[in-house]
């Protein structure tokens, strides 16, 4: 059976996309490790910032749920060089989506080339500058921050994509020394209300969420926001 993920998307006519997708399958085999190499071969070869994204980052920074392809995010104005890049490395490529999605194949592994995510997350300098090498299974790759990624997971997650959400708790769950601030900031362009919802939702499955970032998000989604005890139990100060 096939089962679809709706990815919407901001743009001038508000279109929303449905994008096939395959039944889940982990990928570990040797035809995916060799096409993870060429692929970042050629991009870097190409001289194309990107970061990845998808699967690969979720396991990196959260929860390792078998990567089966990889997602490349780059910007929008460099997509076309590195679908270029990809076809000149041997890979079949495809213009899926000419306004947000490209995409390679060899040896029967993905290469999806995303330069805009849900709700218009684009790659920019601050994502590229906060992004650290991390090792996946043996291979060093440039992963995007775990709040951009938190923030991309949640927002994109729908009905037919669970599992989108529950990667972003998991990059709660286990990112190291997350950027609250940073994160706020983020979800203020991109979705502030589900990216609160996220957190409440996070800390109702005991999950360390500090009280601050929840009462901004409450403030700028229209919300009064009452007063939250942190984490450790310890009341607000001047609460009795």
């Amino acid at each position: 059976m096939t089962a679809y993920t709706p990815f919407e998307m901001q743009t001038d006519d508000t279109a929303s996309m449905i994008i096939p997708e395959q039944e889940y399958q982990p990928r570990g085999d040797e035809n995916f490790h060799q096409t993870l190499d060429e692929a970042i071969a050629a991009t870097r070869d190409a001289h194309v910032p990107f970061l990845i994204i998808g699967g690969i980052a979720s396991a990196v920074m959260g929860r390792d749920r078998g990567a089966r392809d990889v997602d490349l995010f780059v910007r929008p104005e460099d997509a076309r060089r590195a679908l270029e890049a990809l076809g000149c490395a041997g890979f079949e490529t495809k213009v899926a989506f000419p306004h947000w999605l490209y995409k390679g194949f060899k040896r029967d592994v993905l290469v999806d080339v995303i330069f805009r995510s849900s709700k218009d997350v684009l790659l920019d300098d601050e994502m590229l500058r906060r992004a650290k090498e991390r090792e996946f299974r043996g291979h060093i790759l440039p992963i995007a921050p775990p709040e951009d990624l938190l923030i991309m997971k949640a927002v994109a997650a729908d009905e037919d994509t669970p599992r989108y959400w529950y990667d972003a708790l998991g990059i709660i769950a286990h990112a190291d020394g997350l950027d609250w601030d940073y994160l706020v900031r983020r979800g203020k362009q991109h979705g502030v209300r589900r990216i609160l919802s996220l957190l409440i939702y996070a800390q109702s499955n005991d999950l360390v969420v500090p009280a601050a970032p929840i009462a901004e998000l409450m403030m700028l989604g229209g919300y009064e926001a009452a007063p939250q005890p942190e984490p450790n139990g310890a009341r607000p100060e001047g609460e009795p």
